[in-house]
C-alpha cells in the first residue's frame, strides 16, 4: 500500500508538476536569462577581489592603503566591475536571446546597453544635499563641519545661487541604477530588446547590401531599423515617465523589485529556496540550476547591496543590510553541494559497512570539498530514494533557518556582499563571505548536516550491506550447486 502511495505521488510530480514547470525553465527568455547572467560572472569575482582589497579588516594596513591611496585605486576596480553589474546583464541577456535565435547577436547586446542608459535619468543628487544631513568630513573621516553649519553658510547667498548649488548634477549617468538596484529593470530591457530585436530580424526588417559591400559593414547596417526602432520607442517611454518626474528604473524598483527583494530577504524566503533545491534534485531535474536561476534575479541585488554598505563600512541590518543574499544561496544551501551531504561523506568516509557506500564515498571525498555531489545524487542514489529522502529535504531547510536567525539576532555579521565562487571550499568561502565568525559557523553546519543525516544514512546502508551479503550468499550457493 505504502508503495502505491510512493508510486503515485511520484508519477503526479512526473506527469503533472514537472512537465509546466520544465517547459518554463525551458523558455527563450529564462534560457537567456540563465545564459545572459553568465557573462557578468567574472566582473563580479574580479570586482569581489577588490571590495576585500579596500577593505583589510586590519586598521594598520587600511591606514596604509588609504594614505598612500591604493584604497582608492582599489576602489575605482570595484566600481568598474562589481559596481556596475546591471550594465554586463543587459548586454548578455539581449546578446543570448539573439545569438539563440541565429542572429548576429553583438549589435543587439550595444542596443539593450543604449536603451538600458536611455530610460534612466541622467543626473545624480547634487553632494550638497548629504552635506546638509550629515555634514563635512576631512579626509580622516572626522566631521569638519556639522550638516548644521553647513545649512546655514548656503542660507546665506542669494537664493537664485541657493537654487544652482543645491539642484541635480546633470548628464552623467547614476552608478546606483547600473548595479544592484537596477538589476531587475536590466533583465526586463535585455529580454525585451531580445525578443523585439529578433522579431524585427525575421520578419526582413533590415537593410540589405550589396554583394560588393563587406560582411562586417553589411551586419552593422542589418542591425540599424531594429536598433533605430528599439531606441526610439524607449525616447517615448523615457519622456513619458519624466513627465511624473521619475523614470522606468526607478518605478521597476519601487513596484518589483524591493518587495520580490523582502519576500526573499525573509525567512520564509530562505525555508522555501532550500527546501526548493532538494525537491527539484529528488525528481531528478537540476534543482540548484531552476532555483538559482529565479532566485537570483533577487539575490544578487541583495549581494549588490551589502557590497555597497561593507565597502562604505557600513555594513549592519541597522543599516538595510540583507540576510539572504546569493552567498547564502550559494555558500551555505548548496555547501558541499545540493542537500548539504557532507554528512553522507563523514558516514561513508568512517561508519559505512556495505562496499556501495564505502566506494561512493570515497568517490564523492574531493567533489564535495569544492561543493559538487553528484556522485552521491546519482551513485547513492539519492534521486527518488525514499530512505534518504528526509534529510535530504530537511539538511537545507535546518541550515538556512539557522544560518538566518545566526545573522538576525547578531551572532554572526551580515554577508559582506564579496561573491566567492560557489567551488569555493567550505570555512574558506565563509571567511571571504563574512569573516572569522562567518567560518565557524560554516563549520558549525558542516556539523549539522553530519548530525542530521547519520542515523539514516546507518539504516540505508544496513539495507544495502543487507542485499550485498544475500547476493553473495546466492552466488556462493550458486557455484556449491555447479560443484556438485
Amino acid at each position: 500500500m505504502e508503495n502505491t502511495k510512493q508510486h503515485g505521488f511520484s508519477e503526479f510530480v512526473n506527469n503533472k508538476l514537472m512537465p509546466p514547470i520544465m517547459k518554463f525553465v525551458n523558455t527563450k527568455a529564462i534560457k537567456a536569462l540563465q545564459d545572459g547572467m553568465i557573462y557578468s560572472l567574472p566582473f563580479i569575482i574580479i570586482g569581489s577581489v577588490f571590495l576585500i582589497l579596500s577593505n583589510i579588516p586590519i586598521p594598520a594596513v587600511a591606514a596604509w592603503l588609504t594614505a598612500t591611496g591604493w584604497s582608492a585605486f582599489f576602489t575605482q576596480a570595484y566600481t568598474a566591475t562589481f559596481g556596475v553589474l546591471s550594465i554586463w546583464a543587459v548586454i548578455g541577456m539581449a546578446y543570448v536571446y539573439v545569438r539563440n535565435e541565429g542572429y548576429e547577436a553583438l549589435p543587439a547586446g550595444l542596443t539593450s546597453l543604449a536603451t538600458f542608459l536611455l530610460i534612466q535619468m541622467m543626473q545624480i543628487d547634487n553632494p550638497l544635499k548629504g552635506i546638509m544631513s550629515s555634514g563635512l568630513t576631512n579626509s580622516a573621516g572626522n566631521i569638519a563641519m556639522t550638516g548644521k553649519a553647513v545649512t546655514a553658510n548656503i542660507d546665506k547667498l542669494p537664493s537664485a545661487l541657493q537654487a544652482f548649488v543645491t539642484s541635480p548634477v546633470t548628464g552623467v549617468f547614476n552608478i546606483t541604477w547600473l548595479g544592484g538596484q537596477g538589476m531587475v529593470g536590466a533583465i526586463i530591457v535585455g529580454l525585451l530588446v531580445g525578443w523585439s530585436y529578433s522579431a524585427m530580424i525575421r520578419k526582413g526588417w533590415k537593410i540589405t547590401l550589396p554583394e560588393q559591400v563587406p560582411a562586417s559593414v553589411a551586419k552593422q547596417f542589418t542591425a540599424m531599423i531594429p536598433a533605430g526602432i528599439i531606441i526610439t520607442v524607449a525616447m517615448f517611454v523615457f519622456a513619458i515617465f519624466k513627465h511624473f518626474n521619475t523614470d522606468l528604473l526607478q518605478y521597476v524598483y519601487n513596484l518589483l523589485e524591493l518587495p520580490m527583494q523582502g519576500l526573499s530577504d525573509s525567512l520564509g524566503g530562505a525555508i522555501v529556496i532550500g527546501f526548493a533545491v532538494s525537491f527539484f534534485w529528488f525528481f531528478g531535474v537540476h534543482g540548484g540550476l531552476i532555483v538559482g536561476t529565479i532566485a537570483g534575479v533577487f539575490l544578487m541585488p541583495n549581494t549588490a547591496a551589502n557590497a555597497a554598505l561593507y565597502h562604505a563600512g557600513n555594513l549592519s541590518l541597522a543599516n538595510g543590510a540583507h540576510i539572504v543574499t546569493n552567498e547564502f544561496y550559494n555558500n551555505f544551501i548548496n555547501l558541499t553541494g545540493s542537500g548539504i551531504t557532507i554528512g553522507l561523506v563523514v558516514f561513508a568516509l568512517f561508519a559505512a559497512k556495505s562496499a556501495q557506500v564505502k566506494t561512493l564515498g570515497k568517490i564523492e571525498l574531493v567533489p564535495a570539498i569544492f561543493n559538487i555531489n553528484e556522485p552521491f545524487l546519482f551513485g547513492l542514489p539519492l534521486v527518488m530514494n525514499p530512505l534518504l529522502a528526509i534529510p535530504f529535504f530537511l539538511t537545507p531547510v535546518v541550515i538556512a533557518i539557522s544560518t538566518y536567525l545566526v545573522i538576525y539576532f547578531g551572532i554572526v555579521p551580515p554577508l559582506n556582499g564579496v561573491a566567492a565562487p560557489w567551488t569555493t571550499p567550505a570555512i574558506i568561502s565563509g571567511f571571504l563571505i563574512g569573516g572569522w565568525k562567518m567560518a565557524i559557523w560554516q563549520a558549525c553546519t558542516l556539523l549539522i548536516s553530519t548530525g542530521i543525516y547519520f542515523p539514516f544514512a546507518k539504516k540505508y546502508d544496513a539495507y544495502l550491506l543487507k542485499q550485498e551479503n544475500a547476493k553473495e550468499a546466492a552466488e556462493a550457493a550458486g557455484e556449491t550447486v555447479d560443484a556438485q
